[in-house]
């Protein structure tokens, strides 16, 4: 905003800037979203808000990409690149690679390859819930904890960007990932008091993405797309359709985005490429001989090597060979070795024959094949690798597409879903259906004919079924209490023998129903038939499957009677004559029977009842029974084991939350130190600075000065001496001190600087109500009979206030220029305020009289007998008689460049303006 619109308006412009500033103080809670691909190196964060587009978060360092890492040291939390340098120094303090553990057991296989990666961690195992803990001296770590600290990181910065409070996200995950890895994620997301509206996997977010950006190029034809994506620890290939599609329920046409087959590695990543790389620099430092220590023994050692192989393998996907240089890696040895890309290559050998198997068993469940297929879309950073990319164009013979933005094309397509999910907002329908990657079936006993009970497995989701979706399921022979399992089907087909042991867990959950036969005899009856107990399962569109409820149904069947015509007849007949008819529809006919004699009315009535008993005896003959259905329904109790990891709660999960409150109450005391601090220091220099300028010095005393400086010198050394450690609250102590004693002349500068334009703005605002009064003298019963919108008094009112304005500012001014610069100020802004919106109040009013002012309606003239007025005088009375409506309803009109700069001075109207439109005839003077 501009320094002149800050007093143009008079009363109302102060405010509106009040009410800014109080909404800043106080913000309201909005409808601003979030996503999270939060994945095994980097975290992206896309927000959308009302008005906003979509976007990435920016991180503290305004980078669009945030490290997955978090570090503990002395106290203190680091995430991000701080604790990226920290994990150079102290590597077992430092945690990443974190998404990857998640609900996980401390015997599973990616729990003992993640052991092996990084010996230097102490993993135990949770006593209850057999889970990864990081143990760091006294304190430990789950994986849920560490995750949500991530998370509510990445709320921060959502807010930061945003400036809205955030509570609800969709967050990206691996499309392998099985139910107890989603669970245990949806639980890291509510220790950060997040709100997970969906779960999305990352290919069908970077499918959405790509569609949504593409809508116009789909028709009723399905396009078929191979997405292929290489992270750092995995890599996935998907076949996804696009396709319009008329929604049954709406009956629109609408863009749908299908997955139809996925294949993965989820050992195959840039990581383990950078782990090799690792491996072979160590080998060569030892080699060297330069000292007699093993490199593999030295966490910090191994760190450093870790690093320079990260940025070693960047280097070698642009150049042909590079350097790998290390500042004293162990012992105070220097390391340098020219890597070539060759020998990257060599040691990556084995690797690369993995590529291309994700993309054929991609098709192969999608039943499709490359020929068309329309492209092979990249995204995923280790795509970049040059080997990568001439492996994958030699399989599929054909160009590979590279118009997606590789970090963040999933981040955006999730941000998208996030907004079509939350309420608040309204975005282009774009329908997402997933495919179901592990096959989920439910595991019965049954008695057989012998008598003996066999196992029957039936299957609940397929592969490669489109979910959301539910599922029912009829158990019709049972009519005891019984239980049933939930497990992962036919995995050998789908995902291949070797990848089933890193599944975890086959078995889902144990459901046991219980008062089955209580609930069965309650119903026994002749006409009752048991259709046997049914129950009903989901899966939402985060992946996550349930048991929603089990009932046992019945059908009963109730006959109703069906009166026959001649039925209806009768009763019709008699309602009539014994007055019971509902129908009231009187005729001339009936008047004449009402003069009949009473007798004739008995003996009538008599004739008909005796006409009725035998008709309804004939009926009674026609009568039919009509069968009914009804279902029935009971509920029966059920109870669900979890079986692959129990979920965090209860007592485990209160306790995160204090763990990680704590933790947020140190860094929140951290930052508002470093804060207190900063704006301490700022200020001593600060003021010491302004008192050598002319501007301020002048509005201060000698004594003000000088005890200023007096104050600033001793705080300063303080800070260097015994204030360097001290805690918020004294440097917040301080710092007011400070602003006590420097605030007066900071007071009296700010009024000697914004008076004049304050001034400035009182004179345009005399100016335009001096000219809204020469208009409004015209508008009076004096000035004009027929428009007498205001009194002589309110005239004169305003005719005073403007005067007594002009008088007061004359005076003031002159006063105040008799004072010096550092003597206490006689005329204040707020002064000069207070007198605009005293000359806007009077304005307002008389403004809000004219809008509302209507003219008298005139009674009709009665008709004239004789008519005299010639046709040219005639002529000339319309003549005049326009020429006064034109002068009484003229209108000036302000310039665009005053509406600009003075809010309110379309309702005061300056005297030298334009005329107004006829469309502003009556709201305008």
């Amino acid at each position: 905003m501009r320094r002149q619109n800050w007093f143009g308006g008079g009363s109302s412009c102060l405010l509106l800037a009040t009410v800014a500033f109080l909404a800043l103080l106080n913000p309201t809670n909005g409808a601003a979203v979030m996503s999270v691909d939060l994945g095994s190196e980097w975290m992206k964060i896309g927000v959308v808000s009302p008005g906003v587009p979509m976007e990435i978060a920016l991180n503290k360092e305004s980078k669009r990409k945030t490290p997955t890492t978090i570090a503990f040291r002395n106290g203190d939390r680091l995430i991000g690149e701080d604790a990226q340098t920290l994990g150079v120094r102290f590597p077992a303090n430092n945690y990443g690679y974190l998404i990857d553990l998640l609900g996980k057991t401390v015997d599973h296989p990616m729990v003992q390859l993640y052991r092996k990666r990084f010996p230097y961690y102490d993993i135990i195992e949770d006593p209850t819930r057999k889970t990864v803990v990081f143990k760091n001296g006294d304190e430990q770590y789950t994986i849920e904890e560490l995750i949500a600290q991530l998370l509510q990181v990445a709320k921060g910065y959502a807010e930061d960007s945003t400036g809205q409070s955030i509570t609800e996200c969709v967050i990206v995950v691996p499309g392998f990932f099985g139910q107890a890895e989603r669970q245990a994620l949806v639980s890291a997301a509510k220790l950060a008091n997040l709100k997970v509206l969906q779960l999305i996997n990352d290919y069908t977010a970077v499918g959405l993405n790509y569609g949504i950006f593409r809508r116009k190029e789909f028709n009723e034809t399905a396009q078929y797309f191979v997405f292929y994506d290489m992270g750092a620890y995995k890599t996935t290939a998907s076949v996804i359709s696009y396709q319009l599609v008329k929604d049954k329920a709406t009956k629109e046409i609408l863009p749908v985005v299908q997955v139809l087959g996925v294949g993965y590695d989820r050992t195959l990543g840039g990581l383990e490429m950078q782990v090799r790389l690792r491996d072979y620099l160590g080998q060569q430092f030892n080699k060297m001989g330069k000292t007699k220590t093993d490199v593999f023994t030295n966490p910090r050692a191994m760190a450093k090597l870790f690093k320079e192989a990260g940025r070693l393998k960047n280097v070698l996907s642009a150049n042909t060979e590079h350097y790998a240089q290390i500042e004293g890696l162990l012992d105070e040895q220097d390391f340098r070795l020219l890597v070539t890309r060759d020998q990257f290559e060599e040691l990556c050998k084995d690797l690369f024959a993995r590529i291309t198997a994700p993309i054929d068993r991609a098709l192969s469940l999608s039943g499709l094949t490359l020929d068309i297929v329309n492209q092979v879309v990249l995204f995923g950073g280790n795509t970049r690798v040059p080997k990568v990319q001439e492996i994958l164009k030699a399989h599929i013979k054909q160009e590979l597409a590279k118009n997606l933005n590789a970090d963040e094309a999933a981040c955006m397509g999730a941000v998208y879903r996030a907004a079509d999910l939350a309420t608040g907002f309204k975005v282009k329908k774009f329908v997402v259906k997933d495919a179901v990657l592990f096959p989920i079936q439910v595991a019965f006993a049954r008695e057989g004919e012998s008598g003996q009970s066999r196992l029957v497995r039936r299957t609940l989701f397929g592969a490669m079924n489109a979910y959301p979706q539910k599922k029912v399921i009829t158990f019709n022979k049972h009519t005891d209490d019984f239980d049933f399992a939930v497990d992962y089907a036919d995995l050998e087909s789908v995902v291949g023998k070797a990848e089933i042991e890193n599944l975890g867990s086959l078995n889902l959950t144990k459901v046991s129903l219980t008062k089955v036969a209580k609930k069965a005899n309650a119903h026994k009856a002749d006409n009752v038939e048991s259709k046997g107990i049914k129950a009903h399962f989901m899966l939402d569109d985060s992946g996550l499957f349930s048991l929603a409820n089990v009932e046992l149904v019945f059908e009963k069947t109730v006959v109703e009677e069906d009166e026959s015509t001649l039925q209806k007849l009768g009763n019709t007949i008699s309602k009539l004559f014994s007055g019971d008819s509902k129908e009231d529809a009187t005729t001339e006919g009936d008047k004449e029977a009402e003069k009949t004699s009473s007798e004739e009315k008995s003996n009538d009535a008599t004739k008909a009842e005796n006409s009725t008993l035998s008709g309804d005896s004939e009926a009674a003959k026609n009568k039919t029974e009509k069968p009914k259905i009804v279902t029935i329904k009971e509920e029966i109790p059920s109870r669900v084991e979890v079986l692959y990891i129990s979920p965090l709660e209860g007592s485990q999960y209160e306790a995160s939350i204090k763990k990680i409150k704590a933790l947020n109450d140190i860094e929140e005391s951290k930052k508002r130190r470093e804060t207190a601090l900063n704006a301490l220091e700022s200020f001593v220099i600060d003021a010491q600075v302004k008192l050598d300028e002319e501007e301020y010095s002048s509005c201060a005393t000698q004594e003000e000065a000088d005890s200023i400086r007096k104050h600033c010198s001793e705080v300063s050394e303080w800070l260097y001496e015994d204030g360097s450690d001290a805690d918020a609250e004294t440097y917040e102590k301080k710092l007011d001190e400070l602003q006590t004693a420097a605030n007066v002349v900071y007071a009296r500068h700010w009024e000697h600087k914004e008076r004049p334009e304050a001034l400035s703005a009182l004179k345009k605002m005399i100016e335009g109500a001096d000219g809204f009064l020469d208009k409004a003298r015209n508008f009076t019963k004096e000035g004009n009979p027929e428009k007498d919108v205001f009194t002589q008094v309110e005239i004169d009112t305003l005719e005073r206030v403007i005067k007594e304005t002009i008088e007061w500012e004359k005076v003031e001014v002159a006063e105040q220029k008799k004072i010096a610069r550092n003597q206490p100020v006689r005329l204040t802004v707020k002064d000069i305020t207070d007198k605009m919106a005293l000359l806007d109040r009077e304005v307002k009013y008389l403004v809000n009289k004219l809008k509302l002012w209507r003219p008298k309606v005139k009674p009709t003239p009665p008709p004239k007998v004789e008519k005299n007025t010639s046709k040219e005088e005639e002529q000339n009375t319309e003549e005049i008689v326009a020429e006064e409506e034109q002068v009484i309803e003229e209108t000036p009109k302000q310039s665009e460049e005053e509406a600009s700069e003075e809010p309110n001075v379309d309702e005061i109207k300056p005297s030298k303006t334009e005329e107004s439109s006829e469309d502003d005839q009556h709201t305008e003077l």
